[in-house]
């Protein structure tokens, strides 16, 4: 998680206060994805498959405590809406913990696993892909960061990368194809900062300027003219921004127009969920700016069944755990013997997850389908609806 600024005047302070969301990214340091082969082991199709899900609990925390349960929740939900598919779940604490994650991801090879979905956290994904890899085992983590995919180790987190293909490929559509970015200095922007270059190098649009600034509000204060004069002086169409709601982007989104910034010509893209909470929608810099969502519909099903099952709501990250099974369930169920290795959940046609489709990319990340969304009066507005399938709108 992201903590909020430092030496934040009091409005803002009780503005991010009440918009702090979990944003699951590269908070461990961002080590190299696990060495593991392209295949993976073979099954027998007619028998159980050994599935080992590997969750934070153990940690002390009550964070990690409540989210390795709902994790848990979530996979046992997606097991019981297999069709001729049985998988058998073994659950193993993680603690959060690099070394522990290797130790649990051996001793689930051991008991059998043929596959191993999770941990959470990029060091101990990475250290548990490690562990898998001299197994030939893949692992499916829900990790978003894309510094550990690779080898073995996929990651099921939505991604930087994929949010800024979306939005490019949106923007550029509508004639916005002169681009400025605007990220903080840190490991959050400067990755984000990386995937809305290399989207628009993939895309065909022009990035006209980086304009970069400190993690504080001083920082951002002293860097909103600057951004705002960027923009005429290079003749940009549209300022991507990486800042998240619990964080730099209500300041960001309050001092740009302040400084001249005028979101009316010049709308702001966002790689972050700005409807994570309701306050953002009345930033004065948000107005008429896009960014991107999974399929409503999907995640309001999924939501409204795990309620129903669990009697709470779930846990933002919950989904994951859901979308692995599923992928692992898709795959046993064509009876094929190589079902769980590499080029098997690498299909092109992916798969129905809880919020809409996804597929896993050779490189270890992934691919989902998102809708992309302009604030219009301070309400959310689809203007383009996620694809239900590969090779549609937006893929």
């Amino acid at each position: 998680m992201f903590t909020c600024l430092p030496s934040l005047r009091q409005a803002a302070l009780r503005l991010i206060a009440a918009m702090s969301f979990v944003w699951l990214a590269a908070c461990d340091p961002a080590m190299l994805g696990g060495a593991g082969g392209d295949g993976g082991p073979t099954i027998d199709p007619s028998a159980p498959v050994q599935v080992a899900l590997l969750v934070p609990g153990g940690s002390g925390q009550a964070t990690d405590s409540f989210l390795a349960q709902n994790l848990e929740n979530a996979a046992r939900m997606a097991i019981a809406d297999l069709n001729g598919v049985t998988i058998n779940l073994r659950v193993y604490n993680t603690a959060g913990n690099p070394q522990q994650a290797a130790a649990m991801a051996t001793q689930a090879i051991s008991d059998g696993a043929r596959i191993i979905i999770g941990p959470l956290y990029a060091e101990a994904a990475n250290a548990a892909g490690l562990a898998a890899s001299q197994a030939g085992i893949n692992v499916l983590a829900f990790s978003n960061n894309t510094t550990i995919a690779g080898g073995n180790v996929f990651v099921l987190g939505a991604t930087f990368r994929n949010t800024a293909d979306r939005l490019v490929g949106y923007s550029t559509a509508q004639g916005l194809d002169r681009i400025l970015i605007a990220h903080a200095d840190d490991l959050q922007g400067n990755l984000g900062r990386d995937a809305i270059a290399a989207a628009a190098r993939a895309k065909g649009a022009t990035v006209t300027g980086i304009q970069s600034y400190a993690f504080s509000q001083d920082g951002i204060f002293q860097a909103a003219g600057p951004i705002a004069a960027a923009v005429g002086s290079t003749g940009a169409e549209a300022v991507f921004v990486t800042g998240g709601v619990n964080a730099d982007l209500p300041i960001l989104a309050t001092a740009l127009p302040d400084r001249g910034f005028n979101p009316g010509a010049t709308p702001l893209i966002g790689l972050t969920r700005w409807n994570a909470a309701p306050q953002a929608l009345s930033l004065p810099g948000l107005q008429g700016g896009y960014f991107a969502l999974p399929d409503q519909g999907m995640s309001a099903g999924f939501e409204s069944r795990y309620t129903a099952t669990y009697g709470e709501a779930p846990h933002p990250l919950a989904g994951l755990a859901y979308d692995g099974i599923a992928a692992v369930g898709a795959l046993v169920a064509d009876g094929n013997r190589d079902a769980l290795t590499r080029a098997a959940l690498t299909q092109r046609s992916g798969f129905q997850g809880t919020s809409g489709i996804f597929r896993f990319l050779p490189n270890g990340t992934n691919e989902r389908g998102l809708a992309v969304a302009q604030i219009r009066n301070n309400q959310v507005v689809i203007v383009d609806p996620a694809p239900r399938s590969f090779g549609g709108a937006g893929l």
